[in-house]
């Protein structure tokens, strides 16, 4: 039961469903969340690890950087299924589709230099 209720905390929060569809497209690392949502780092960092806790995402270093992705593990297969159900939740949902825009244009390498 902990694990469910972490679940539908992570998934009560508007920024960390914002986040969530921001991954379907491709692991972002912080700097690319943070341009889209324009918060601050710190903030962003929470609330990932959030999602983290609950089990939505995973994070893998890349060089410097360190990406977040949606949860791919095989054996999580509750986790597929609320995350098709966020996607189809979330489809028309124009925040999320202007998101997705932000985060396919959003380029780690001038982002984070800055």
């Amino acid at each position: 039961m902990r694990q469910l209720s972490k679940l539908f905390q992570a998934l009560s929060d508007r920024t960390r469903l914002r986040i969530l569809c921001m991954l379907r497209l491709r692991p972002l690392c912080v700097c690319e969340i943070r341009e889209v949502l324009q918060l601050a780092v710190s903030t962003v960092s929470k609330h990932l690890s959030i999602l983290r806790d609950a089990g939505l995402i995973e994070d893998f270093k890349d060089g410097k950087w360190v990406n977040y992705q949606r949860n791919h593990d095989p054996q999580a297969e509750q986790i597929h299924t609320m995350l098709q159900w966020i996607d189809q939740w979330m489809a028309d949902d124009a925040q999320a589709q202007k998101d997705e825009k932000a985060a396919a244009q959003a380029d780690r390498n001038q982002i984070c230099s800055q």
